[in-house]
């Protein structure tokens, strides 16, 4: 049974774009999990990107990502789901794995403290560390009126 106070979504996108060795080391930290089955993949695929001209006219694709899908299925029933960007083929293993635990209700929590809580504070730190070496070589333009005299 899906535990209602667990955001899903949330907790796929924070998982989906962490790095796979943060991931990882949580995902250890667990210790002994539950036996899946692997319904689907991990298998390694491409999508098409789609943009719009000015976030609202004609569509018009982008280009191609390569991506990795994997579903894997609990002893009890739980199907868990993982698409991420890039050839990961043990993360997507990984992510689905936790998506399935985290729809019994008794798993939820840990992985929400253990897994969730710790990959999105990763995460902001990166995306801080980015923003700051950005910042670093931003350049200020400014125009000079010439007046003729």
């Amino acid at each position: 049974m899906l535990d209602q106070g667990f955001d899903r979504k949330r907790a796929l996108n924070a998982m989906a774009t962490c790095e796979t060795s943060v991931l990882k080391a949580h995902y250890d930290a667990l210790g002994t999990l539950p036996a899946v089955m692997p319904v689907r993949g991990p298998e390694i695929g491409m999508v098409m990107l789609r943009g719009r001209a000015g976030g609202g006219g004609a569509p018009f694709n982008l280009g191609e990502a390569t991506v990795t899908r994997a579903t894997i299925k609990l002893a009890d029933g739980e199907i868990g789901h993982a698409v991420v960007l890039g050839r990961e083929t043990g993360k997507a293993r990984m992510i689905a794995h936790l998506d399935a635990l985290a729809q019994r209700a008794h798993w939820a929590e840990r992985i929400e403290h253990g897994v969730i809580a710790p990959v999105l504070a990763a995460n902001e730190d990166a995306m801080r560390q980015r923003a700051e070496e950005t910042e670093s070589t931003r350049v200020d333009f400014f125009t000079v009126a010439r007046g003729e005299d």
